[in-house]
């Protein structure tokens, strides 16, 4: 290796330092996307729904390789209280999985447990009905852990990793703080805090506003 690239290299590292040194200090600024209750299915659980065969469409795509698809559920809970048009999030999924609220929970007469995306082990039970047909989860209803995505060059500018808990303040008339909120990392990521409407409206705060992470 050549003296300039060691130069141009050493220079990176300490500007990267810098930067972390700067983002302890004052804390990282994070955009922040408010997340609607939306739901996770299995190609099986597409097919029951939608039809033999049926395919999930595009509408919009998220990070992650993830896609807002153009077809929607209605879940119902135990006491056949229904919340209409849920969107589904592809691509399909080896287990299916429903995403609230707390007020939806609460009006769907559901208790859902606050879960890391993923893990529904033992949460909620909840029906789905789509156009052709309906199913019954035994469990798969939560409410999303708060979260922030990061790609692993803006963990590195954060000064944390993967699976680390961090506290986020929210720098309005508010000023709410919120606590217990996870990092996750991946190269298919961007930066942006995910909340969902509840906690969204209680802090004031909507899609594209930054909150700061104070650790």
């Amino acid at each position: 290796m050549d003296n300039n690239n060691v130069a141009l290299i050493t220079k990176m590292v300490l500007e990267a330092i810098e930067h972390q040194k700067a983002s302890e200090e004052n804390g990282y600024l994070v955009p922040v996307g408010v997340s609607a209750r939306h739901i996770h299915l299995t190609q099986e659980h597409v097919e029951a729904l939608f039809g033999e065969g049926y395919q999930l469409t595009k509408r919009k795509e998220l990070m992650g390789g993830q896609f807002a698809s153009n077809e929607t559920v209605t879940i119902v809970g135990l006491k056949l209280r229904a919340i209409e048009n849920v969107r589904i999030l592809g691509p399909v999924r080896s287990k299916s999985q429903v995403e609230v609220s707390a007020t939806d929970a609460l009006r769907l007469g559901v208790k859902a447990p606050i879960r890391e995306s993923g893990n529904i082990a033992g949460s909620a039970a909840i029906a789905v009905v789509g156009p052709k047909g309906a199913i019954y989860l035994d469990e798969g209803c939560i409410i999303a852990k708060r979260h922030i995505h990061m790609a692993p060059k803006d963990a590195m500018a954060a000064g944390v990793h993967d699976g680390d808990i961090v506290s986020v303040k929210a720098e309005n008339e508010r000023g709410t703080v919120f606590n217990h909120v996870q990092i996750r990392v991946d190269d298919s990521f961007t930066l942006e805090m995910h909340i969902d409407t509840d906690e969204a409206n209680a802090a004031k705060i909507a899609t594209g506003d930054t909150v700061r992470i104070i650790k």
